[in-house]
């Protein structure tokens, strides 16, 4: 596993990554120092500021985790934005957010999870407890008001993390807050931009299809062994496509929008990992 690679260096080379890795999150810790009162007060009074100062935080430990992000592609101008991304692991999190000013929706069960809890309460991310279904309707209008809103909203519609060498089927359902949405965005549209975030590079050779489950976190991995392991590789490249928008109108039908999402996403991602 990744977490365990550092141990085939030499003394002194596993002496300096430490040492590298230790100045890092020291610098991240000092940032956060500075940046979490400013978005504690954006949080308090609903600023603008507290949607941008997330972007910032997220290069510094892209910065400080090794991550090499290549952008191919622009994000969507056209508001309400709603991006659909394949999920391979936690770090899809700090790639995507050091790109642009966006708010995740995650699964409720995160909210309590140490340290990615808190900076996902910080990044005012939007919780959803898909199995209680008398919180359904209210969760809904909470995405489609951050949309309308103008909040770049991300939703990663598999449900689940991958292995990073494939994307797992989408989940429809997932999909109705941008239904949802439609009512109160100015033109009856809804703009949901399809993105592949992919693995692809380890000290800058080619990651390949059997090491690249060492990038991704499907999530049977403990969390903080991985993280460690990450940190101290300290070279992953990380390549993102922001793919042509999909328009989510009230004459869309819901599964036709998905297939298309997912068949660009997919499209994206099997090129990206071919090396194309």
């Amino acid at each position: 596993m990744l977490h365990n690679a550092g141990h085939s260096l030499p003394p002194g080379a596993r002496v300096i990554a430490w040492l590298r890795i230790l100045l890092g999150f020291t610098i991240l810790f000092a940032v956060t120092l500075v940046l979490l009162p400013v978005q504690l007060v954006g949080l308090r009074f609903d600023l603008k500021i507290r949607r941008r100062l997330p972007r910032l935080w997220h290069r510094v430990a892209c910065r400080v985790l090794g991550l090499k992000v290549r952008v191919h592609g622009t994000p969507e101008p056209r508001r309400p934005l709603l991006i659909a991304a394949n999920h391979a692991s936690w770090k899809d999190i700090m790639v995507l957010g050091s790109i642009a000013d966006v708010v995740y929706i995650a699964k409720a069960e995160v909210r309590g999870w140490p340290v990615f809890g808190i900076l996902a309460r910080l990044q005012a991310t939007i919780f959803v407890e898909r199995e209680q279904r008398r919180k359904t309707g209210d969760q809904v209008d909470e995405i489609a008001r951050r949309l309308t809103d103008g909040e770049i909203v991300v939703l990663f519609p598999e449900g689940t993390t991958s292995d990073g060498n494939r994307l797992l089927e989408i989940k429809t359902s997932l999909f109705g807050a941008a239904a949802s949405a439609i009512p109160h965005a100015p033109e009856g549209v809804v703009h949901i931009q399809p993105v592949s975030i992919a693995y692809t590079g380890l000290h800058g050779m080619a990651m390949g299809r059997y090491h690249r489950p060492l990038a991704a976190w499907p999530g049977d991995i403990e969390l903080l062994p991985h993280l460690l392991g990450v940190a101290r590789e300290g070279a992953v490249d990380v390549d993102v496509d922001f793919g042509e928008r999909v328009d989510y109108t009230r004459q869309s039908n819901r599964k036709d929008v998905s297939r298309t999402v997912e068949a660009r996403i997919r499209a994206m991602l099997g090129t990206r990992l071919r090396g194309r």
